[in-house]
């Protein structure tokens, strides 16, 4: 009966109504099931990995434990970088709030313990859900500890402590722009600590613990992973910390006594291997603040008087000139260094013998050129043998050695010296060469880039690939592969890798280096040599001048240089200097044989006996400096002939027989030809005199006053004559100041005949 009621009841209509309601909601159902089934999927599956990951953000405090940076060597294992404990100082703000914390105490505390700015650390306490606050970075041990009491003393739980590591470069600014630096985040960002970051940076570490809710660390619950910090690998370098500071002591006084306005480059090569033992690029800055400016850009910047944008603009661009490296990343003209490729190059392939001759009348013909083609000599050089030409850095005479390699061969010694690509030395900022298409260059009817080729003009190479074909020509033919690494140390200190000498190619035989390299050494050894000022006492140097305008710049603008290499028989290492606009106020005539050759010079003297290459007792029979003996005690005529062997001349005070004192004293060295003083039975003058200023004066002259006055010289740079060319650059004692009587002075001379000396090439 109810049965048969509901069936009634249904077919009327609004049963029909509800029927078609519930048939709705049923679908509707199955549909919103369906709907819930899909996200449950995507959730459960799709995404498991993404929303289990938040979930775990949520429920877990990760803290990374910092690897420690690989150390950098010089090659006698001196430490040129490491890396060292600091702490990040961090606070939470969220704790503060938890643990009612006095966020005005803290932030004035540690204001004054970590010199940070109060309302900075006031406008982080205003993010009061965040845990993790920065307040300072790369805190030192002994600041660090300050917090760390002042934290333990007030029992502060939003206060921590994250140890960290930092950067320190022992020799500070030596060696800069090989070495370079890393940012706040211990990621290299130039030089060596960029290019081999990845072996350099290792990798970090974490802990991972278990937290509330709220945020806060969970103890005593097991939920802890600890992943330890793989520390990164050290490398040991070819550069030698002591040549690094003879190169960069004698560029920086060559800055000072030439007045060089853009800077000096300098590179120090091993010849027979290619190891860079130096480079350097003045002015540099200092590494353990390498965003400030140094002292020359830092002037030169205020000088021009900018503010706002355009000065922050300008100090960028300076902070980026002093960062490079322009050993490897400029290019310029090499001039006349470039002729001992042109003289290795035709010798090699018989285009000229050691015995041709060469007419110079101070201009030539060349087909392709509009006007002659003139030697820095305007009255030309007349005839000359080929080394006499070499000497000389005769244009004409070198032009036509070209002429006749002809330019299709010259191209190919060109790119067999590797003029035309990177020399490989593993650095991304290395450039190569700027240089004609070999169409151009080879074109018959025009043999202008062939004569310019010849004298090293009109195309641009770098430092690097310069000096490194010039130790190609230097050390048998062979052109090596240049390198600064010689090792990577694993964390435990064990070699991983090593990284022997590389031979790219042998350009030329040993005999014809032998021949190129008795030439060279003639430019330097020949009372006319161009490169004359190089010379040091007791080695036997080889090397060429250049001198050569900026492309581009004004007419005054000069890059002067000289590439030289010791000892010439037998090559241990070459240096090339190059000095970037000296200014004419200097009163030095301006070209690579009188401004860059004694810089080279004076690096030889230092660098050959570091490195144990053992001086001659002399060389051509060019004496510089000779050392007293001491003689007191002895008779006046043994005494006088002992002093006369030695070279010297002598002044005898007194009538007796016998010498009871003696000026300058003995083990002293001064210079060859000095006048010393006998003293016989007269005493030795006491007091002080007054020091003259000598500079400018000729080497004569100033040796003959500083003996009128009882003190004596010894000399460094070319070798002391009585020639009017001969004059001092500069004096190690102040004028003006007062020393002992028998004092001996240092001077450094060059021979300034501008005569012999190359205006251009």
């Amino acid at each position: 009966m109810a049965e048969k009621k509901l069936k009634n009841w249904l077919k009327r209509p609004d049963g029909t109504f509800i029927r078609r309601t519930l048939v709705l909601m049923t679908v509707c159902g199955i549909v919103a099931f369906i709907v819930l089934i899909g996200q449950l999927y995507r959730i459960m599956i799709v995404d498991h990995e993404l929303y289990e990951s938040q979930a775990v953000e949520q429920q877990m405090r990760e803290t990374t434990v910092t690897a420690s940076r690989g150390t950098i060597y010089d090659t006698n294992m001196k430490i040129i970088a490491q890396s060292a404990t600091v702490d990040t100082i961090f606070i939470s703000p969220a704790e503060m709030i938890k643990y009612g914390e006095n966020k005005y105490d803290i932030a004035a505390a540690l204001s004054e313990i970590l010199g940070v700015d109060y309302d900075g650390i006031m406008k982080k306490w205003e993010d009061t859900e965040s845990w993790y606050k920065t307040v300072a970075v790369k805190v030192e041990p002994e600041l660090s500890e300050q917090v760390r009491k002042y934290k333990n003393d007030n029992d502060l739980r939003s206060v921590y402590i994250v140890e960290d590591s930092k950067r320190y470069y022992p020799y500070g600014s030596l060696a800069s722009q090989i070495i370079g630096f890393v940012g706040t985040d211990n990621y290299g960002l130039e030089g060596l600590e960029a290019e081999y970051n990845s072996y350099l940076q290792g990798e970090n570490g974490r802990i991972v613990r278990a937290t509330t809710s709220e945020g806060m660390d969970m103890l005593y619950t097991g939920y802890e992973d600890y992943l330890d910090a793989t520390d990164g690998r050290s490398i040991v370098t070819t550069i030698d910390t002591t040549v690094e500071y003879y190169l960069e002591k004698h560029l920086q006084q060559a800055i000072e006594d030439y007045e060089i306005r853009d800077g000096a480059m300098g590179v120090v090569m091993e010849v027979d291997t290619g190891a860079v033992l130096g480079m350097c690029s003045l002015p540099n800055y200092d590494l353990n603040d390498f965003l400030a400016l140094n002292e020359d850009y830092r002037a030169k910047l205020d000088s021009e008087g900018l503010s706002g944008e355009e000065y922050d603009a300008r100090y960028a661009e300076l902070q980026r000139t002093q960062w490079r490296n322009r050993i490897l990343s400029d290019t310029y003209e090499p001039g006349s260094t470039f002729k001992i490729i042109t003289l290795a190059s035709a010798l090699e392939e018989g285009a000229i013998t050691l015995n041709d001759r060469f007419y110079c009348g101070g201009s030539m013909e060349v087909p392709g050129r509009d006007l002659p083609l003139h030697c820095w000599k305007l009255s030309g050089h007349k005839d000359q043998s080929l080394a006499e030409a070499a000497q000389h850095s005769c244009n004409v005479a070198f032009t036509n050695i070209g002429i006749r390699l002809g330019a299709r061969r010259f191209y190919d010694y060109i790119q067999a010296f590797g003029f035309f690509e990177p020399t490989g030395l593993n650095n991304a900022a290395e450039s190569g060469g700027i240089w004609w298409p070999r169409k151009v260059f080879e074109d018959p009817y025009n043999y202008s880039q062939l004569a310019a080729a010849s004298f090293g003009q009109t195309f641009n190479i770098t430092p690097i690939q310069m000096i490194t074909a010039v130790s190609c020509v230097a050390n048998g033919g062979y052109l090596m592969q240049p390198h600064m690494i010689k090792q990577i140390l694993a964390p435990d200190g064990t070699v991983e890798k090593s990284f022997e000498p590389t031979v790219v190619r042998q350009v030329i035989s040993e005999k014809t280096s032998a021949d190129v390299c008795a030439i060279l050494e003639s430019v330097v050894s020949a009372p006319d040599g161009t490169g004359k000022n190089a010379f040091v006492a007791g080695y036997r140097v080889g090397g060429k001048t250049g001198t050569s305008e900026k492309v581009g710049q004004a007419s005054d603008d000069y890059m002067v240089s000289f590439v030289g290499f010791a000892p010439a028989d037998d090559p241990k290492v070459a240096v090339l200097v190059i000095l970037d606009n000296p200014s004419k106020d200097s009163g030095i005539y301006i070209s690579g044989g009188v401004m860059a050759a004694p810089v080279v010079g004076n690096i030889l003297a230092d660098v050959l006996p570091y490195l144990g290459v053992e001086a001659e007792s002399s060389t051509d029979g060019r004496v510089s400096n000779v050392l007293m003996p001491n003689v007191k005690g002895l008779s006046v005529s043994d005494a006088s002939a002992e002093l006369e062997s030695r070279g010297f001349s002598v002044k005898t005070v007194g009538s007796g027989g016998t010498v009871t004192d003696q000026a300058p004293i003995s083990n002293m060295k001064l210079s060859y030809g000095s006048t010393v003083v006998l003293y016989a039975g007269e005493d030795k003058p006491e007091g002080t005199v007054d020091v003259p200023d000598m500079v400018g004066k000729t080497y004569k002259a100033a040796k003959a006053y500083f003996e009128a006055f009882g003190m004596f010289i010894r000399t460094t740079g070319v070798a002391p004559s009585e020639s009017n060319t001969i004059i001092v650059q500069r004096q190690n004692t102040e004028p003006g100041s007062k020393v002992k009587y028998g004092t001996v002075i240092e001077v450094s001379i060059i021979d300034n005949d501008t005569s012999i000396m190359e205006t251009r090439g």
